[in-house]
C-alpha cells in the first residue's frame, strides 16, 4: 500500500506540473524576446532580424521587449548553435544555408532540430554579363557553355554551395549540362567582389544576388540577362524572367526565422499570429521597396513543408554540382 500511495502521489505530480506547463502557455512571453543574427551587424540577416525588432515594437505586436544579439561564424553555424540550447524567448533569422550547411558535411544540424515559424521574403538571383558581351540572352550564355564549358569563366561568392551557384547550377542542369563541368571562379568577398571582377573583364558571366548588380544595369555598365523570379519584376521590365526564357523555374533567396526545438503549440500559434500582422504593415511593405525584397510571407507550417522541398531541391543540385562526392 505503501508503494502505490507513492506512485499515486507521483502521478499527481506529474499531472500538476503538466497542467502548469499549459497554463503558463497563456502567459507567454513572460520575458525579452531574443532575436539572433547569425551574423556581424550589416547585410541581410542583421537587416531582417532588426526590421523585425523594429516592427514588432512600434507596431506594439509583442508585450516583452525584443532585441537583437549577433552571433557571426561559420555561415551561421554559431549563430544557430546557440538557439538550439535556449528556450521559446529566442528566435533566430535562418537562409538557405541552414540547409546547404549540413548538406555539404559543414555542420551537423538540420532544419529539423528548429522550430519553423516563418519565411518572410525573398531576393531573387540574376546573372549578369558585361555590358559588351557577345551574349545577349541566358540561351546564348548556356550555348556557349553546352559547346565549350571552361570557356566560360563564372564569377561567384563567397564560396560553392550558396544560392548564388546552386541557382547557376539548376539552369545548367536544365538546360542539359553537366553541372560539375561548369567553369567556376570564387570570390571570398561576395557580390561586391563578384562584380568588380565582371566589370574589369576577369570573368565572362556572373551569378549574385539581384541587388549586387541592379544599378549598375540601370546605369548601363553591366547587362542582366536573366532574374529567377515568377514574374518581371519592377525596374527591370527589359530582363526576362527564366521562365519567359523557357527554362522551368523559379528560385528564391529566401529568409525567415525560426525557434528552437520544442516549442509548444501555443507558443508557434503566438508567433503566427503576430508575423502575420507584421507583413501586414506598412512598415514592413516599405522594408521590402527599399531594399528590393518581395513578399514571400508563409506561416509555420507551411514553412515546415517549404524546408523539406528546399531541402530535397539543394540535396540534388548539390549532388549533380560535384560538391560532395
Amino acid at each position: 500500500m505503501k508503494k502505490l500511495g507513492i506512485l499515486i502521489l507521483s502521478v499527481v505530480l506529474l499531472s500538476a506540473c503538466s497542467s502548469g506547463k499549459a497554463s503558463n502557455s497563456a502567459d507567454y512571453p513572460s520575458k525579452n524576446i531574443e532575436i539572433v543574427a547569425p551574423a556581424s551587424p550589416g547585410g541581410g540577416w542583421d537587416l531582417t532580424a532588426r526590421s523585425v525588432q523594429k516592427i514588432l515594437k512600434d507596431n506594439k505586436l509583442v508585450k516583452s521587449n525584443v532585441n537583437v544579439i549577433n552571433k557571426p561564424g561559420g555561415g551561421g553555424e554559431v549563430g544557430w548553435n546557440y538557439l538550439h540550447s535556449k528556450d521559446s524567448h529566442n528566435l533566430a533569422v535562418n537562409s538557405s544555408l541552414l540547409l546547404t550547411n549540413n548538406l555539404l558535411g559543414q555542420s551537423k544540424l538540420t532544419h529539423k532540430e528548429f522550430t519553423p515559424l516563418a519565411t518572410l521574403a525573398t531576393e531573387w538571383q540574376a546573372i549578369a554579363v558585361s555590358v559588351d558581351s557577345p551574349y545577349k540572352s541566358i540561351n546564348d550564355l548556356m550555348d556557349q557553355i553546352k559547346k565549350d564549358p571552361k570557356s566560360i569563366k563564372i564569377g561567384v561568392g563567397p564560396g560553392l554551395g550558396n544560392d548564388d551557384h546552386l541557382a547557376f547550377v539548376q539552369v545548367a542542369d536544365m538546360k542539359g549540362i553537366t553541372p560539375a563541368d561548369l567553369n567556376f571562379l570564387v570570390y571570398d568577398g561576395g557580390g561586391g567582389d563578384v562584380v568588380t571582377a565582371l566589370m574589369g573583364n576577369h570573368v565572362d558571366a556572373v551569378t549574385t544576388s539581384l541587388s549586387e548588380v541592379k544599378d549598375q544595369h540601370l546605369a548601363g555598365k553591366l547587362r542582366i540577362l536573366t532574374v529567377s523570379s515568377d514574374k518581371t519584376l519592377e525596374e527591370l521590365e527589359d530582363v526576362p524572367t527564366l521562365q519567359e526564357e523557357g527554362i522551368d523555374m523559379v528560385f528564391p533567396h529566401w529568409r525567415g526565422i525560426m525557434g528552437p526545438p520544442d516549442m509548444t503549440e501555443e507558443e508557434i500559434k503566438y508567433w503566427d499570429e503576430k508575423l502575420t500582422e507584421m507583413v501586414k504593415t506598412d512598415e514592413w511593405k516599405k522594408l521590402l521597396e527599399n531594399n528590393d525584397w518581395d513578399d514571400f510571407y508563409q506561416n509555420s507550417e507551411e514553412t515546415k513543408a517549404f524546408f523539406d522541398e528546399q531541402e530535397k531541391l539543394y540535396k540534388d543540385l548539390i549532388n549533380d554540382s560535384g560538391l560532395v562526392k
